[in-house]
């Protein structure tokens, strides 16, 4: 009787913690990043974007300098990781200006756009089609996207299934959710792998679906069009074998690019400005 009490004991234990990790994950304290483009000196207009199920989003667009036809202008969209806010990606806006538009994204949930919780990649590569069909609508067709972080995982997801989207760079994405929560939940030994597995299991009941599929790993493998990847060998957030991964399921794509160097997981390499301005002159020539 006590082993069964016992049994039962740690597994309405494991729930709990499970339930809790995973509302964590999707409702984290969200991070308001200050400042604005003027902030920067950048030209600026805010945008509201529907994205997924009718989710507001909130955006900036940055125009390019001098200003052309929309067709003729490279754009490129920059997607800020987790739990931040698109503020925090003003620093690679203001590297990549004057010479690119830019739309900058707050995630669903995140900064000042509307959503009850992320799904941590799953919905927002599908708000990321909607904000490709506002740039197409107004006439783009040169888009790139950044993402950090987050933000990379998705651009990896959206770009594997649209082809409007021509060139990727993901800084520091994950390669799949369900090898992250296994890193996460490592310090509980073998619990870890029940843990990951109600991970998906709180999924389904609350978003209706396994949010960890497709995976950014998988998306990468479909890729053809330019992509550079970047990280950081001693990151402590998203382990660097997620870059590895990423860097084989890249291995098949001739225009794939990979930058990497030592440093955790916020640290910006030195020449990460200069990277990525030619990354993107050169694929969205």
């Amino acid at each position: 009787m006590k082993v069964v009490m016992l049994v039962l004991v740690a597994g309405a234990a494991l729930l709990v913690v499970s339930l809790w990790s995973f509302w964590l994950a999707v409702r984290p304290p969200r991070i308001m990043v200050p400042g604005s483009p003027r902030d920067y000196r950048l030209p600026s207009a805010e945008l509201t974007i529907t994205g997924d199920g009718g989710v507001k989003l909130s955006a900036w667009m940055i125009p390019a300098v001098p200003a052309r036809a929309p067709a003729e202008t490279p754009v490129v969209v920059l997607l800020h990781g987790y739990p931040a806010s698109k503020a925090d990606m003003l620093p690679i806006a203001s590297a990549l200006h004057p010479a690119f538009a830019l739309l900058v994204v707050d995630h669903r949930y995140f900064g000042a756009s509307e959503g009850t919780a992320t799904t941590l990649g799953f919905r927002e590569r599908r708000d990321l089609r909607r904000v490709v069909d506002v740039l197409a609508g107004r006439g783009h067709v040169r888009i790139g996207v950044f993402g950090y972080s987050l933000g990379g995982a998705v651009a990896l997801l959206a770009a594997a299934e649209d082809p409007r989207i021509r060139a990727v760079a993901a800084w520091a994405p994950f390669a799949d959710l369900r090898v992250l929560g296994r890193d996460v939940y490592a310090i509980f030994w073998l619990a870890k792998y029940p843990l990951v597995e109600l991970m998906l299991l709180w999924g389904r009941a609350f978003f209706g679906d396994d949010i960890t599929r497709p995976s950014p790993e998988a998306a990468a493998a479909k890729l053809t069009i330019p992509v550079l990847l970047l990280g950081n060998r001693e990151d402590e957030q998203i382990p660097f074998a997620h870059a590895e991964r990423l860097q084989r399921a890249l291995g098949a794509n001739p225009r794939a690019e990979f930058a990497f160097a030592a440093g955790r997981h916020n640290d910006r390499a030195a020449d990460l400005d200069r990277r990525l301005h030619e990354f993107f002159t050169k694929s969205l020539d």
